[in-house]
C-alpha cells in the first residue's frame, strides 16, 4: 500500500512541480518576477482543493446506504482510472514536448496581458494533479483488503515531497532528468495499478446488485494461501502483501473482475507501449527539456 501510493503521488507531484517550476523559470528568465507571488498563491489555493475532496470522498459515504456507498466507490473508482489513464496516455506522447508548450502557453499568456492567465496555468496544473491524486489514492485504499489509512498516507506525503524536490533540483539546474524515461515507467507500473482498481470497480458494482455476478468467483486459491501446504504461500507474507497493495491482486474475483482487469491490460499496455515510442518506432534517449 505504501508503494502504490508514493508511486501515484511520485508520479503526480512530479508532473506537478514541473509545471510550476517551468512557468517560475520562464517569467525570471524574461524579467517578470513580480508575478511569482501571484503564482505561488495560486498552488497554495490549488493544493487545498484535494483535501477537501478526500474528507467528501472519505467521511461522505458514511451518510448513506450500503448500496448507496458500493456504487459511489465503484464509481469514482471507474472515474479515477479513467483520469490517470488519460493522463498516462497523454504524458507518453507528450513528455518529450511538455516544457517548450508550457513555455509558450505562458508566453501567450504574457503576451495578451493576462497576468491571472499565468496563475491560472499554475492553478489548473496543481489542482488537477491533486484531485486525481486523491482519487486515486481513496481508490487504492478502499480496493485494499486491510483498508489501512498510516502506510498510504505515508507513501502519499513521501512521495510528494520527494516530488517536490525533484521539481526544485530541476528547476535551479541543479539535476537533468530524462522525463520521457520516468514518465515511461511510472506510468507502465501505474497502468497495472490501474487495472486492479479496475477489477475492484467492478466488484463494487456487483456487490451492489448494478451488474451480475458477486459471490461466483471463476477461481479461488485462496484454500491454497494458508500456509498449510507451504509455510511461505500465505496472504501475511512480503511478497502477497505487494501484490495486493500495489497491483490489487485477488485471490477468487469473479469473471467481470477478471474480464476487466484482463481487457484493461490488454488495451492499454499495447496503446501506452506504441504512443511512448517504447516499441514500434525509435524510442528516444534525449534528456528532458528543462
Amino acid at each position: 500500500m505504501f508503494l502504490a501510493n508514493f508511486l501515484i503521488a511520485l508520479r503526480e507531484g512530479v508532473e506537478a512541480a514541473l509545471i510550476v517550476g517551468v512557468v517560475a523559470a520562464y517569467l525570471v528568465k524574461v524579467g517578470r518576477r513580480n508575478l511569482l507571488p501571484k503564482v505561488w498563491f495560486g498552488v497554495i489555493i490549488a493544493a487545498a482543493l484535494p483535501l477537501s475532496v478526500g474528507a467528501i470522498m472519505t467521511w461522505g459515504p458514511y451518510t448513506l446506504s450500503f448500496q448507496a456507498q458500493e456504487i459511489l466507490g465503484g464509481t469514482l473508482s471507474l472515474v479515477a482510472v479513467a483520469m490517470v489513464t488519460w493522463m498516462i496516455l497523454w504524458m507518453s506522447s507528450n513528455s518529450r514536448q511538455f516544457a517548450r508548450k508550457l513555455r509558450e502557453d505562458t508566453a501567450a499568456q504574457l503576451a495578451s496581458g493576462s497576468e491571472w492567465g499565468v496563475v491560472w496555468i499554475a492553478f489548473i496544473a496543481v489542482a488537477r494533479e491533486g484531485i486525481e491524486t486523491a482519487l486515486f489514492v481513496w481508490a487504492t485504499i478502499k480496493s485494499s483488503a486491510e483498508n489501512a489509512i498510516a502506510a498510504p498516507a505515508l507513501g502519499v506525503v513521501t512521495g510528494l515531497v520527494v516530488a517536490v524536490i525533484i521539481g526544485w533540483l530541476i528547476y535551479t539546474g541543479a539535476a537533468r532528468i530524462n522525463l520521457s524515461i520516468f514518465f515511461n515507467i511510472t506510468g507502465l507500473l501505474l497502468i497495472f495499478v490501474a487495472a486492479g482498481i479496475v477489477s475492484y470497480g467492478i466488484g463494487d458494482l456487483q456487490e451492489a446488485s448494478v451488474i451480475p455476478g458477486w459471490g461466483t468467483p471463476i477461481y479461488d486459491i485462496t484454500a491454497y494461501l494458508d500456509g498449510s501446504v507451504y509455510s511461505w504461500l500465505t496472504t501475511s507474507t512480503w511478497w502477497w502483501t505487494l501484490l495486493e497493495a500495489m497491483f490489487n491482486v485477488n485471490a477468487a474475483p469473479t469473471h467481470l473482475q477478471l474480464i476487466g482487469w484482463v481487457l484493461y491490460i490488454v488495451i492499454i499496455l499495447p496503446l501506452f507501449l506504441v504512443r511512448s515510442g517504447m516499441i514500434g518506432s525509435q524510442h528516444y534517449t534525449s534528456q528532458g527539456e528543462k
